[in-house]
Order: structure tokens, then sequence, then C-alpha cells
């Protein structure tokens, strides 16, 4: 599943809103320094979907808050 991803990061609370069935909008509490924001997404989302974090990747978007991830 290739999922496309806006991140908020120094939010105030970790948060996610789908948008539709394969676009998502997740506010990160992690700073957007160093990749801790692109790390911190990955977490979340292994979390939130229930799978490895072995099986999310960002595959464009590393430095943008507009993301893509594939997950499985």
């Amino acid at each position: 599943m290739l999922l496309t991803v806006y991140v908020t990061p120094n939010a105030k609370k970790n948060e996610i809103k789908w948008l539709d069935e394969d676009t998502v909008k997740i506010k990160l509490t992690a700073p957007a320094v160093d990749g801790k924001a692109n790390k911190a997404l990955i977490i979340f989302l292994s979390d939130a979907l229930d799978v490895p974090k072995s099986k999310i990747e960002i595959v464009r978007g590393l430095t943008a808050r507009m993301k893509q991830v594939r997950v499985g």
C-alpha cells in the first residue's frame, strides 16, 4: 500500500486524520531536525496500522512535509 502523508512536526500531541483511503494528515510532537520527525512518523504509523516498523518505508519526501510512504 502506498500512502500520501502530510506531516506537521512540533505539534502538541500526536494525531492522525484520514483524508481519504490513501491520504492522511499526521501531527507529530517530534521536531523536524536530524530525521527525528521521520523516525517518529514510522513509529506512529507502525502503531496506528499494527504493522512492524520494518514494513514501513518513506519512499519520497524525506525532507518535505508531503511524503509518500510504502506500507507492507
